[in-house]
């Protein structure tokens, strides 16, 4: 009997799992990928991305349709749309899609479907369509270039690395500044001594302990943007770019089957917590913590577990990272990082991603051959 495998999302994880299912070239298995945005986007590259003339969108954005042809057309379907709702008992979701809505029953779910950013208004993420996605990162390219004064908020990897993109390209000629709720960037990782380092070297200024409490229009010029820091002390600006904090889309999950942040709640299988056929993997759940090859590793797991569910067998734990790493590109010379509790030389970090923010992977992720 023909079996379907339904993957909701398809960014890094989503993919993965769904190259990682048809490879197996199984002919009674069926896989739908339901996706918002028709294409895969670079994001790790965003940050690089709003440099006018470093990247142009047939760089960041490939499409789905030419990454999955290589498959025989009955095998899978690419739905272009998003999950509205998931009825976990009746083993179905319901997608909204241009032509309407359609409710599309499974034996095997996967949730993929990643976070956002709280703000709509920057491209470290795509929220909607290619086509919004393509405008979000263009509207923000143009900002960049006309502002004299960017004020970035928020001191985590993306912050550091918004900054460092920002200091490499303009730091002689905008003033840049870089908003740090805590004392120290990186919520006092041990990198963030580099980090801040790095930066210097750029002309970035670093405001510590000064988180946002709002933004607003200037009066005086409603084109600029008051960022007012709960000390009380308002900076206007050209431009505002926010990078804090990441939001599950999880919203058409079930309550029950979140955590108090909304994130997926997943066993040691990374199957949701309370079902025998759904799995989660990426931003979405409840651990370890977002991150780029945190979700590939994850991706593998749930990807095995899926096979060995529909073969009627046992899943097996989904196993991490060996190490713990973090590294930020700090513009396009430099870096800082770490792999557990060492400290990472700068020339390293660089190779690894500053030099090219991971673009030569994408072709993998594309064809297959991460999965």
């Amino acid at each position: 009997m023909s079996k379907t495998v339904v993957v909701l999302g398809g960014a890094y994880a989503g993919l993965h799992i769904v190259h990682a299912l048809l490879k197996k070239n199984d002919k009674n298995v069926k896989v739908i990928l339901v996706t918002k945005n028709s294409h895969l986007y670079w994001n790790m590259a965003s940050v690089r991305a709003i440099i006018p003339g470093q990247f142009t969108d047939k760089d960041l954005f490939k499409p789905l349709a030419d990454s999955l042809k290589r498959y025989p057309a009955e095998s899978y379907e690419l739905v272009i749309g998003s999950a509205e709702g998931a009825d976990f008992d009746a083993k179905s979701v319901r997608i909204t899609t241009a032509a309407g809505d359609r409710t599309i029953a499974y034996d095997q779910l996967v949730l993929a479907t990643g976070s956002r950013t709280p703000s709509d208004d920057v491209p470290w993420k795509a929220h909607g369509s290619y086509e919004e996605a393509v405008a979000l990162l263009q509207s923000t390219t143009d900002k960049v270039k006309a502002a004299t004064h960017i004020v970035v908020a928020g001191s985590g990897p993306t912050g550091v690395e918004v900054a460092g993109e920002l200091g490499y390209e303009f730091g002689k000629t905008k003033e840049i500044i870089l908003i740090s709720a805590s004392d120290k960037l990186v919520n006092g990782d041990i990198s963030a001594p580099a980090a801040a380092n790095e930066l210097k070297k750029l002309n970035v200024a670093i405001k510590y302990g000064a988180g946002v409490e709002t933004t607003r229009p200037s009066a005086a010029d409603p084109s600029k943007t008051e960022v007012v820091l709960k000390g009380g002390e308002v900076i206007t600006t050209d431009l505002y770019l926010p990078t804090m904090g990441l939001v599950p889309n999880s919203e058409y999950v079930p309550a029950k089957y979140l955590t108090e942040k909304r994130l997926v709640d997943v066993d040691d299988f990374f199957r949701v917590q309370g079902t025998t056929n759904v799995w989660a993997a990426g931003d979405l759940v409840c651990k370890p913590r977002a991150g780029f090859m945190i979700a590939q590793k994850q991706a593998a797991g749930v990807a095995k577990n899926v096979e060995l569910a529909l073969a009627d067998k046992e899943p097996l734990p989904v196993k991490g990272l060996p190490v713990d790493i973090l590294g930020m590109a700090v513009g396009r010379g430099r870096g800082a990082g770490r792999l557990n509790s060492f400290r990472l030389p700068s020339i390293m970090v660089w190779l690894a991603k500053g030099r090219n923010m991971g673009m030569p992977m994408m072709a993998g992720y594309l064809d297959g051959t991460v999965a």
